[in-house]
């Protein structure tokens, strides 16, 4: 097992791996630094070779699917997720490896949103996206996270080995906050040192495409781990429609016998029986939660107990 693994996403990052490379090899003497390459058309893969980095290859694309293989294939005390691009700082690791051994950590947020990321990046649009994303997560799941999206964090064996890989792209930093602070993992934040791309260096990311992703993963991840306010708010607004529709038709019934308006009648009472059938389901839905809740801390303990034998 390694004692540290610098994880590497990488797609055409020849203008920076490098130098990302060489950073973390400076400040983290004696890590292991992995490149994992996204099927690249530069020269990606062969300078992070020549400058020390273990190459390796994910061939389905979508950094969700690199991440999924590198979790998968690599065992490590602590690992740290770093982009490739150059725009964060291997100076701020060493404070958040010790955060992971010295407090107990399962993952340590690299917080951009709190330092120089307001003025170095050139897409603010995507300010407005951190912001919204960060207070609509932390909200709903009564978290702390500072950043929401960012690329840079520390993560500790048992995280790695319990974390579900659902997502193919970038909305995957926004599943892992959403998985720690569900599953009430101990999560730090720091603030880091922030650069936009140097020149010559394009980004990936598709502000509207990829946060439309990133807000479907925020729904899917609701309705996941929040089922019964979820259900439960669906079937609330239609039982109250459905009623409204409902009592004036009672009153008139009460006071003519008659019941004129047979299609509102019937729309009310499909309804409300639509309404009865969303909560069961969330009803049923916490039930299953709770069982996977079980479940989940029964294979914590199993990582726990495993990652003492490697």
């Amino acid at each position: 097992m390694d004692k540290v693994a610098i994880l590497i996403p990488c797609y055409n990052e020849e203008k920076t791996i490098e130098k990302v490379v060489n950073d973390f090899k400076k400040h983290l003497d004696g890590a292991k630094i992995y490149v994992y390459d996204n099927n690249s058309t530069d020269k990606t893969a062969e300078l992070a070779k020549k400058a020390g980095a273990i190459v390796r290859h994910e061939y389905a694309q979508g950094k969700g699917n690199v991440i999924r293989r590198m979790f998968r294939e690599i065992n490590a005390e602590v690992y740290i997720m770093v982009d490739g691009d150059a725009t964060y700082s291997a100076k701020d690791a060493p404070a958040m490896i010790e955060m992971i051994k010295g407090k107990k950590a399962e993952m340590v947020v690299g917080d951009r949103l709190s330092g120089a990321y307001y003025t170095e990046n050139k897409r603010p649009f995507h300010n407005f996206g951190n912001n919204l994303v960060r207070g609509f997560v932390n909200k709903i799941f009564r978290a702390n996270i500072s950043d929401i999206m960012t690329g840079y964090r520390a993560m500790s064996y048992e995280f790695v080995k319990t974390f579900p890989v659902l997502s193919q792209g970038f909305e995957i930093e926004t599943e892992m906050s959403i998985h720690a602070a569900f599953r009430r993992m101990r999560t730090e934040n720091i603030t880091i040192t922030y650069k936009d791309r140097p020149e010559g260096s394009e980004s990936k990311l598709s502000t509207f495409s990829d946060g439309f992703k990133v807000l479907r993963t925020i729904l899917y991840l609701i309705i996941t781990y929040k089922p019964l306010q979820f259900f439960c708010t669906i079937a609330t607004i239609l039982t109250a429609i459905g009623i409204g529709l409902f009592v004036p038709i009672l009153i008139e019934y009460f006071n003519t016998k008659l019941v004129p308006r047979i299609p509102t009648l019937i729309v009310a009472s499909f309804l409300l029986l639509i309404a009865l059938l969303f909560y069961v389901i969330g009803f049923y839905s916490k039930m299953s939660l709770v069982r996977d809740a079980r479940e989940f801390e029964y294979k914590l303990v199993t990582v726990t107990l495993l990652k003492a034998k490697l």
